[in-house]
């Protein structure tokens, strides 16, 4: 047995592990204990449009965060650029840099750089609670280095080591955590898609600064400086199973043409922190040029005004534009774009672009 398979077989027994652990250990009632939340958020345009259904396909440098697997279909050199504006009112934007590179045959190396910017905050104190001290910035921000390989024509895996680090001017925590994944292709046209994915695993984090001491005066008038230690908190860690199936809806003299596609795809994602998740995703390409998205993510309650835990209601959508380029026009560069509905707030619009030589 070749070392290959010897990894690609040990992987999959950890995430087939992890998914029984993760299925039993979910608990909607520990929902808001959880730290480092950002990593739940998917900063990207593609996979965002279609309510986060393709793990089992995605592709490129943006499989990073959903399926890190992906990553190994790398051509040659991506670059990427996204900009979120989160929950529309609130003041929040989410930058996201990456890259990823071929490194040898059948494997890829992806680094992926996502800034959460909370926009400024006045300054309060016990002293003066209606500010009028200037303001402050929190800025969450985490760091992903990635390494996928292809096992065989059909058989993907990836892991993800990720740096977290969420500040402000005096209190900040950082942390890291690991993400893994497969993705597996089959048929005569490779049109049918699984994928598993394991997520946000790493040790508990906590805050610490001069922002969690605080000055008093003894009894004998002496000024001290006391310091507090937060409480340590867990990392949102979830595991995710996507299926998804091409559908080629013109026929040549081959049985097939690829210029009409209709991709429909589904994922199940068992949170530790918070209701399981089932999200649907349809995606229409023509050619390599313009592709069209649509996605639904369906939680408990998540219908119901009153009671949901979650400011999205659901639906999401997106499209695609990408020209092709150079002698063999395998190059292209594309422009994205999704919308997440939410209530309240007026949804999030995210923008990316993509050069892929």
């Amino acid at each position: 047995m070749n070392t290959q398979n010897i990894y690609f077989k040990g992987l999959l027994a950890a995430l087939s592990i992890s998914v029984v652990i993760n299925l039993n250990a979910g608990n909607p009632e520990r929902a808001g204990q959880a730290g480092a939340t950002q990593l739940l958020i998917n900063p990207y345009s593609r996979s965002s449009g279609m309510g986060g259904a393709n793990t089992s396909y995605c592709r490129g440098l943006e499989s990073q965060y959903l399926n890190v697997a992906g990553l190994a279909h790398t051509r040659k050199t991506e670059l990427q650029f996204a900009r979120t504006a989160w929950l529309v009112g609130s003041g929040i934007n989410i930058n996201t840099f990456g890259f990823s590179q071929r490194v040898g045959e059948t494997g890829a190396i992806g680094l992926g750089i996502m800034a959460l910017d909370g926009g400024d905050i006045p300054i309060t104190t016990e002293a003066q609670p209606e500010g009028g001290l200037g303001t402050f910035t929190p800025l969450f921000m985490n760091l992903g280095l990635s390494y996928a390989k292809g096992f065989s024509d059909n058989i993907f895996g990836g892991i993800t080591l990720r740096v977290i680090s969420e500040q402000i001017s005096n209190v900040s925590a950082k942390g890291v955590a690991i993400d893994a994944g497969i993705q597996y292709a089959t048929g005569k046209m490779d049109q049918m898609h699984f994928g598993i994915t394991l997520k946000n695993v790493g040790p508990k984090m906590s805050y610490r600064g001069d922002g969690m001491s605080t000055q008093i005066t003894t009894l004998a008038g002496y000024v001290m400086s006391v310091e507090q230690k937060s409480q340590s908190f867990e990392i949102p860690s979830l595991v995710n199973i996507g299926v998804a199936y091409d559908f080629y809806l013109l026929k040549d003299s081959t049985g097939t043409k690829k210029d009409h596609r209709l991709t429909a795809s589904g994922n199940f994602t068992s949170n530790s922190f918070t209701y399981d998740q089932i999200s649907a995703g349809l995606e229409y390409g023509f050619r390599q040029y313009l592709m069209l998205r649509a996605g639904y993510t369906y939680e408990k309650n998540i219908t119901s005004k009153a009671n949901r835990m979650t400011a999205f209601t659901g639906p999401s959508c997106g499209l695609t534009f990408e020209l092709p380029f150079g002698e063999s026009k395998k190059s292209s560069f594309a422009l994205d774009y999704s919308y997440r509905f939410t209530n309240p707030f007026s949804g999030c619009h995210t923008f990316g672009a993509r050069i892929n030589l």
